[in-house]
């Protein structure tokens, strides 16, 4: 029987026994849910944190076999009930994005510990939790980076708050609580992971400037990106994405239009690594349209792609008077048939929209976070880099291309700049789902720490002994 079976297993009998003792005794404060409080609110998590780091590593390597195994039997639950209570987004995707958090976010074994040694003596690099860690999640993704979060932050010895989307507070509040559950029923203090009851733009304001808290993690849009960014404390930021995806002559068309569909329509594109918008080579555009539709997207015409283009594209969002196009929030992560019929088209289950569009076009340069998907024709690989490039805003996200030239692909790679780059592959790859490498929910691009893991929630520490334990 594998570790983690026999994990889940003892983890049960522990909580059946906490069940039993809680059901003949008063509740236990360390569970209750006060009226919102930030002071007693962080008080409680410093104190978690404390006990937490006392017991060493151990007891974290059993705490994220047991939120693994928690999420993991509840992965159905919580995705049915994300798409639910955001409107955000599919099943069975929703799912598929829990699961990978659950799998695939390492744990302590991410830390490394660095030695030097030599004629002066012994020195020892480990890294050190910073405390209580405030994370603030998005409504497209919820569960799936409240445990992508804790699990990283329990590897690193910290505890943390959540700050979910008000859009997003329900579905987040479950999965923190399976999480405190399933660490409490190996030791540890079920306050080490915490999540704001009622959250709003004030609690938000309010924890991000509060004194306790002693790191800031962001997934989201410019917005309370910029708010952290500001807060006074070091804050690891994930912002938006646009990414392009080129397609040269060289490439297995079939197969990049296989995977441009099944990227770009995954979760019904509110992952911020999804394509899209497309830069393919003239010589090979309408091959690529017709393999497209032959992986079961939906062409519109010209004439249907201009009405979903102005209906989910805001020209004047503000209502200034100024053009700065916006997504029409309506229509993020919603079904592509439901897109469609609202512009009076039927598109019957099609999982993705797409048209031809001019490079310069607000649907190709504003992030969309639907299945709605524009391509752009280009005259060769060059002029598909340098738009490319271009359309992506310097946000240093992710980039894909579909090439079996290899000097191409490695002058991409030097161009972009990314995050991520995936070369051959659907975007959702270089999350590592049905790819390889590590997962993660917060794509730090803006303050570069890039794909976070428990070593981005630590810091060095480094002990000195003088003239002792030379061993040459």
């Amino acid at each position: 029987m594998q570790d983690i079976e026999i994990d889940r297993i003892v983890a049960e009998v522990v909580r059946r026994i906490h069940s039993e003792q809680n059901n003949s005794a008063p509740p236990s404060d360390e569970k209750s849910e006060p009226k919102w409080d930030a002071d007693s609110f962080i008080e409680r998590s410093k104190i978690a944190q404390r006990k937490f780091q006392e017991l060493g590593l151990e007891i974290r390597k059993r705490a994220i076999r047991a939120m693994r195994c928690a999420i993991i039997e509840k992965a159905d639950e919580l995705g049915q009930m994300a798409v639910s209570e955001t409107t955000f987004g599919k099943m069975p995707d929703k799912r598929e994005k829990i699961l990978l958090a659950a799998d695939k976010t390492p744990g302590v074994e991410d830390l490394v510990t660095r030695t030097f040694s030599g004629d002066n003596g012994l020195t020892i690099e480990e890294p050190a939790p910073y405390g209580v860690v405030l994370s603030i999640t998005p409504s497209t993704n919820p569960p799936s980076t409240v445990v992508n979060n804790s699990i990283s932050n329990i590897a690193a010895g910290n505890s943390i708050i959540f700050q979910p989307h008000p859009s997003a507070k329900n579905v987040s509040i479950l999965t923190a609580n399976i999480l405190r559950d399933a660490i409490s029923s190996v030791g540890v203090p079920a306050d080490t992971i915490l999540c704001v009851p009622e959250p709003t733009l004030d609690t938000a304001n309010e924890l991000m400037h509060h004194p306790g808290i002693n790191l800031v993690v962001v997934t989201g849009g410019m917005g309370v990106v910029n708010a952290a960014l500001n807060c006074g404390k070091k804050a690891i930021c994930a912002g938006p994405g646009n990414p392009p995806v080129i397609v040269d002559e060289t490439a297995d068309i079939s197969k990049a239009a296989k995977d441009v569909v099944a990227g770009a329509s995954f979760d019904n594109g509110v992952l911020c690594t999804a394509e899209k918008e497309a830069f393919v080579v003239e010589s090979v555009a309408d091959e690529f349209l017709r393999q497209m539709r032959a992986a079961g997207a939906f062409q519109l015409s010209p004439t249907d792609a201009q009405k979903v283009v102005e209906m989910v594209i805001e020209s004047d969002p503000t209502g200034s008077g100024e053009r700065h196009p916006a997504i029409n929030k309506k229509f993020v992560g919603k079904n592509a048939s439901v897109i469609a019929k609202s512009a009076g088209i039927d598109v019957a289950d099609a999982p993705l929209l797409f048209f031809e569009a001019q490079w310069d076009s607000p649907i190709v340069m504003v992030e969309q976070l639907m299945p709605v998907f524009p391509v752009v024709r280009v005259p060769n690989v060059d002029e598909a880099m340098r738009l490319a490039v271009l359309v992506e805003h310097n946000f240093k996200h992710t980039f894909i291309m579909h090439s079996k030239n290899i000097e191409r692909l490695s002058k991409m790679a030097r161009l972009c700049n990314g995050n991520i780059f995936v070369k051959n592959g659907p975007s959702f790859a270089g999350l590592g789902y049905r790819g390889e490498g590590h997962t993660t929910l917060t794509i730090a691009g803006t303050t570069g720490e890039g794909l976070t893991s428990a070593r981005s929630f630590v810091r060095p520490r480094r002990c000195t002994l003088v003239d002792y334990f030379r061993i040459i």
